[in-house]
C-alpha cells in the first residue's frame, strides 16, 4: 500500500493541473466571447503629430464607433518604433493592447536592428487601416520630368545625380534603393536626419530628387515648390489624376506602398482576433475615414486576416532583400 502512494499523488496532481487548465481555457473562451468589455489601448510607436500618430487616432475614433468601446491612443514613440512595438509584444494577449504598425517597425526594422522580437511570429496581423504610395519628387529646376528621364540621366551621369533621404534605412532611402536596383541605375545617396532638412535642401537644389511619403509634400507639390514625377503605387492618385504611376513610366515592376495596419499579441484568442478583423474592416469602409485619409494622401485598406498574414510576410522579405543587396547599415 505505501508503494502505491507516490502514484496515487501523482495522478492526483496531474488531474489537478488539468482542471487547472481546463477552467483556464473555459475562462479564455469566455472572456473571447464577451470582448470587448472594457476601452481598448492602441499603441502608435511614434510620437504625436506624424503620419502614424494622423492615421492611428482616425482609425481609433472609427472602431470605438464600430465596437461601441473607446478606443484610446497612447504614443509609446522611441528606437524608430520598436519600443512601442515590443511594448505590444509583451503585453497580456486579451485583445486589450494593439498596435497600429507601419512599414517602418513591422518590415524594415527587423532586417536593419537586432531585436528583442520578430514581428513575423511574435504579432498577429488584423488587416491593413490605409495605404500611401511614395512620392517621387523633384526640385524646381531639375531638368528630368519624366521616370524615363531620370532613368536616361542617371546612366549618362553615374553616381552624379543626388537623391535625398530621411536617414539611412528608412522606407524614403529604401524607396529610391529598390527602384535604382531593379533599374540598374547608379547615383549617390543623401542621407539627412529627418524629412524636413531633406525636403528645405530639396526645394533649394542642394539635391535633385527624393522618394518621399505624402503628408509632408503635399502643400509643397500643390504650390509648385516642388515637382511631382510620378507616384509608387499600382494606380493613379486621386489628387493627382494627371500623374502617371512609374509602372505606367516605365515599364518597370517597381511598385511601393507605405502601410499601415492593425497588429495583436501572438497569442491573442482567435475568437478575438475574428472580432477585430470584422471590426476593422467594417471601420475602414466609413466615408468618414475614407474622407480623413484623402486628406493625408492615403487610401483606407481592407483584407482578411489571411491576406495580410501573407503581405506583411511578403514585405518583410522585400525590403530585406533590398537591405541586404545595398549592404545598409544605420546610422
Amino acid at each position: 500500500m505505501k508503494a502505491c502512494a507516490p502514484l496515487t499523488i501523482r495522478i492526483f496532481i496531474k488531474l489537478a493541473l488539468s482542471l487547472v487548465a481546463l477552467s483556464f481555457n473555459f475562462h479564455l473562451v469566455a472572456q473571447a466571447q464577451d470582448w470587448p468589455t472594457k476601452p481598448v489601448r492602441l499603441v502608435i510607436p511614434f510620437p504625436p503629430g506624424g503620419g502614424s500618430d494622423v492615421v492611428g487616432r482616425i482609425i481609433a475614433k472609427q472602431l470605438s464607433d464600430v465596437l461601441q468601446q473607446q478606443v484610446v491612443v497612447d504614443n509609446r514613440s522611441g528606437a524608430g518604433g520598436s519600443i512601442g512595438t515590443e511594448f505590444v509584444v509583451k503585453s497580456n494577449p486579451d485583445g486589450y493592447t494593439l498596435l497600429l504598425g507601419s512599414t517602418s517597425e513591422i518590415a524594415v526594422n527587423p532586417n536593419l536592428y537586432r531585436l528583442n522580437y520578430n514581428t513575423v511570429s511574435d504579432l498577429t496581423p488584423i488587416g491593413v487601416v490605409a495605404t500611401s504610395p511614395m512620392m517621387i519628387i523633384s526640385a524646381p529646376g531639375f531638368s528630368a520630368k519624366t521616370i524615363k528621364d531620370i532613368e536616361a540621366l542617371a546612366r549618362q551621369k553615374p553616381g552624379e545625380l543626388n537623391v535625398a533621404s530621411a536617414g539611412n534605412g528608412t522606407i524614403t532611402h529604401l524607396s529610391g534603393e529598390l527602384f535604382k536596383n531593379i533599374n540598374n541605375l547608379k547615383w549617390t545617396h543623401v542621407p539627412y536626419k529627418g524629412t524636413g532638412p531633406a525636403l528645405s535642401d530639396l526645394m533649394g537644389g542642394q539635391v535633385q530628387l527624393m522618394f518621399v511619403t505624402a503628408p509632408p509634400v503635399l502643400g509643397l507639390i500643390k504650390s509648385n515648390k516642388v515637382n511631382l514625377i510620378a507616384v509608387s503605387g499600382k494606380t493613379r492618385m486621386p489628387e493627382f489624376p494627371d500623374t502617371p504611376t512609374v509602372l505606367e513610366s516605365g515599364g518597370s515592376s517597381y511598385s511601393v506602398d507605405n502601410w499601415y495596419g492593425i497588429f495583436a499579441p501572438s497569442k491573442t484568442p482567435g475568437e478575438i482576433v475574428k472580432k477585430l478583423s470584422v471590426a476593422l474592416n467594417q471601420a475602414v469602409k466609413t466615408p468618414e475615414l475614407a474622407n480623413a485619409l484623402k486628406a493625408q494622401g492615403a487610401e483606407a485598406g481592407g483584407m482578411s486576416v489571411a491576406e495580410f498574414v501573407g503581405y506583411v510576410k511578403g514585405e518583410f522579405d522585400k525590403w530585406g532583400t533590398v537591405i541586404k543587396a545595398g549592404n545598409i547599415k544605420v546610422d
